[in-house]
């Protein structure tokens, strides 16, 4: 089998575990630089080329898509779709899981477990969010930010107010989310594969950071999860859309509420906390589902 894979830096763990993985398994598997790659439009005949040459003969894409580049990328992948070749997560899910405030409707809409959460337009209406979410404190968070990045926890009213008018006041779009104090700083990283948890961790975070994010100095563990968590991941993987893709939960007092669903999961933390062959067995549904032509949405919004 062919793969390629849709990466700006080749050199990350993630992305060399996958292309060892594939070659232990005989297959091929190329790494192309996503802001290289152009797509030709013209009737009946979608093309991609990278570096001047037509990118043919790939069986499956693996999107490793960088959150700066998301519509760039997900033009590109498109592409790939309308040719026929068989994603490892489609481009209509990936662009849902990059939308903090669409994936939460989604979720909420099939009554999966989710902090309370708020979103308005107007910064006069600040007072009335904090409130609605039961703050402060409360969690302010970029529509689009990742890894942490862009999240702040506000305590008191008044600094969370302040928050919230600023980044409104710089036309920055974010929501206000209830604070999950019974959590201590830690949260679940539960990976999913095909419709299965293949593996879960926990992670907590430094001492004087509130997020868990490995990134951001956190650390992470083995950890068994509950059947409820087990059956939230699966479940909102499943209506994400997304075949591969971490799941953070958090266990609250009410049981595991969702913070993130991300569709390019890290695999250093987890496969270092559980000691599993994740980009093995990711490899391994690849080889066993990629079909040309059986991409659900070929493309198309």
């Amino acid at each position: 089998m062919k793969i390629v894979m849709l990466a700006r830096n080749p050199n990350l763990y993630s992305h060399k575990r996958l292309k060892e993985a594939a070659e232990e398994r005989g297959h091929e598997l190329d790494i192309l630089n996503t802001t290289r790659c152009t797509v030709h439009i013209a009737s009946h005949r979608p093309e991609v080329y990278y570096n001047g040459e037509p990118c043919v003969g790939y069986d499956a894409v693996i999107p490793r898509i960088g959150a700066s580049i998301t519509n760039y990328g997900l033009s590109i992948l498109r592409q790939f779709e309308m040719r026929g070749c068989w994603p490892l997560n489609e481009s209509v899910a990936i662009g849902r899981s990059r939308d903090k405030l669409r994936s939460m409707q989604i979720l909420a809409k099939y009554g999966i477990g989710l902090p309370l959460t708020a979103y308005a337009n107007d910064p006069k209406q600040a007072e009335e969010i904090i409130k609605a979410v039961k703050g402060p404190p409360v969690v302010i968070k970029l529509l689009e930010g990742t890894q942490g990045i862009g999240v702040v926890l506000a305590e008191t009213m008044s600094s969370a107010k302040s928050v919230i008018e600023a980044f409104r006041g710089a036309n920055v779009n974010i929501l206000v989310q209830e604070f999950i104090k019974e959590a201590g700083g830690t949260d679940i990283r539960a990976l999913v594969v095909g419709g299965k948890v293949v593996a879960a961790m926990k992670r907590t975070g430094a001492a004087d950071d509130f997020r868990s994010n490995l990134h951001r100095g956190g650390s992470a563990q083995l950890i068994k999860i509950t059947p409820e968590e087990r059956s939230t991941a699966v479940r909102a993987a499943k209506h994400m859309g997304l075949n591969v893709c971490g799941v953070d939960m958090l266990r609250s007092n009410h049981g595991p509420v969702i913070m993130e669903v991300n569709s390019s999961p890290g695999l250093e933390g987890i496969e270092n906390a559980t000691g599993k062959d994740i980009a093995g067995l990711i490899v391994d549904y690849i080889a066993k589902n990629a079909k040309d032509g059986k991409t659900k949405t070929k493309g198309k919004g």
